[in-house]
């Protein structure tokens, strides 16, 4: 179940509201001794988190489904870079990083439950067994936080703890594959598919980004760009767009058609292939476009493309 972006959380009576975690979303299932964490990518994480894998193996429950997030803690914080350095092709380096940096589960609904299919419960009954299998089971995963007043949601909110708030219906069913919740994030920020770039001006090194969104055809918009990289490796991220680089860049709207964006640098742009998520923060959209240039926050290796869409936007 996926959420829809909201600029204030949900004013009437009849939600639950929960930190929105700064992680990966995870699926993790048990069947016998058969354990799988998959990402709304669905890519498999087991081999990435055999740390996790681990600590629901010995649980005492023989067959469930959880819904939650991967977390690194790093001291009192949570820690997105080292959870993203996980996703690392040699197993000796996870191995390593498992004990250096081992993760956690942060568990926040149950889908399953000794081969029974809660999808079809209220939140309330689900979120009721959910704590008493967390109770049962020991350290092994933890519990998100949760309220039904709209006052302990605002102070998450605030504090800046947490990267924002996730609204669900108390008596609302898991629908699978559909925006029922609602996220409010303390700045609007969009994961997108970087379809090019540009070289700075007389530089052989990246420039800037130039960032795309699938629309209802399935066909990817050009919607902005981003140019801020004092945090990232430019040398590095050149070459990396330069591995991906061919294709048609943008299969829908393009840099260059008709708009008032538009400027004689608008055809001075390097297609790459559509692999490279990143996510970007943004102040404005204006005709399905970013108003002004965006900020570039992190790479997104666990999000798959096709998840970048409009909607989130709009």
């Amino acid at each position: 179940m996926d959420a829809r972006a909201a600029d204030e959380i949900p004013p009437e009576a009849g939600w639950r509201y929960e930190p929105k975690w700064d992680g990966f979303r995870c699926l993790a299932r048990k069947h016998g001794r058969v354990v799988q964490l998959t990402a709304k990518s669905g890519k498999q994480l087991d081999k990435y988190f055999p740390e996790v894998v681990g600590q629901l193996v010995v649980m005492k429950a023989d067959r469930f489904t959880v819904d939650g997030e991967l977390l690194v803690r790093t001291g009192k914080t949570w820690s997105f870079e080292d959870l993203q350095a996980r996703l690392h092709p040699a197993e000796s380096r996870i191995r390593k990083l498992s004990t250096q940096t081992p993760a956690t589960l942060m568990a926040f609904d149950m889908l399953e439950s000794a081969g029974l299919d809660l999808r079809a419960l209220p939140l309330t009954e689900r979120r009721r067994r959910l704590e008493a299998f967390i109770r049962s089971s020991g350290p092994s995963i933890l519990l998100s936080p949760g309220a039904n007043d709209r006052r302990t949601a605002r102070r998450w909110l605030a504090s800046g703890k947490y990267e924002g708030i996730i609204a669900k219906q108390l008596d609302g069913p898991y629908l699978t594959g559909e925006r029922a919740m609602v996220k409010v994030k303390r700045r609007r920020t969009a994961d997108c598919v970087v379809g090019g770039f540009r070289y700075a001006t007389g530089s052989k090194l990246v420039g800037s980004l130039l960032l795309g969104l699938y629309n209802q055809n399935n066909k990817l918009d050009h919607v902005g760009f981003t140019s801020g990289f004092a945090d990232f490796d430019r040398a590095a991220l050149t070459s990396r767009l330069e591995a991906i680089g061919g294709g048609e860049g943008f299969s829908g709207d393009a840099p260059g058609g008709t708009s008032r964006w538009a400027s004689e640098r608008s055809a001075e742009w390097t297609p790459v292939k559509p692999k490279m998520v990143v996510e970007v923060s943004f102040d404005h959209v204006s005709g399905g476009r970013f108003r002004h240039g965006t900020r570039l926050l992190r790479f997104r290796p666990d999000k798959s493309p096709a998840q970048c869409r409009m909607e989130q936007i709009q």
